[in-house]
């Protein structure tokens, strides 16, 4: 059994995911996080499928050493494409981006297409596209890599 106490982690490819942080904090103010920006490695979007999930797990298993009660995966990268290695590898309660990300388009469409934009790695993984599917019928999705977001991201 978790202690609640115990510190929320969560990891992106680098600073992009103080977002995800900022917002966990407004919704829960009381919670520690320990957040992993791997600015030694980022991007992670234009690496293999292989190497994303890789990076993923050497994260997870960082955060783990921390002792934290659940992750959160704030690089969409990582969450579209090696969440369900992380939840089948570690034990701690791990949530991704991308679903999130799926309902929220799926709430502001009004015709029933959806633009997804990020990088290689994250529209390679169809991540976005199965969980759009998934949660909306009849949606027609437009996928658009974006080389250069991430270093816009990263630097504000």
């Amino acid at each position: 059994m978790r202690d609640p106490s115990q510190p929320i982690g969560i990891f992106d490819s680098g600073i992009g995911g103080l977002t995800v942080v900022r917002q966990v904090q407004q919704l829960m103010p009381t919670e520690n996080i320990v957040y992993l920006g791997d600015t030694a490695r980022v991007p992670y979007g234009t690496k293999s499928t292989e190497t994303v999930n890789r990076f993923a797990c050497e994260d997870a298993a960082f955060l783990h050493t921390q002792n934290v009660k659940a992750i959160v995966v704030a690089c969409n990268s990582a969450s579209a494409s090696a969440l369900p290695a992380l939840n089948e590898r570690f034990s701690i309660p791990t949530f991704g981006v991308v679903v999130p990300g799926a309902i929220a388009a799926l709430n502001a469409t009004r015709n029933g297409r959806i633009g997804v934009i990020g990088t290689q790695a994250t529209l390679r993984s169809r991540g976005y596209d199965r969980a759009i599917h998934k949660l909306g019928k009849n949606i027609e999705i437009h996928g658009q890599a974006c080389p250069l977001l991430v270093p816009l991201v990263e630097e504000g």
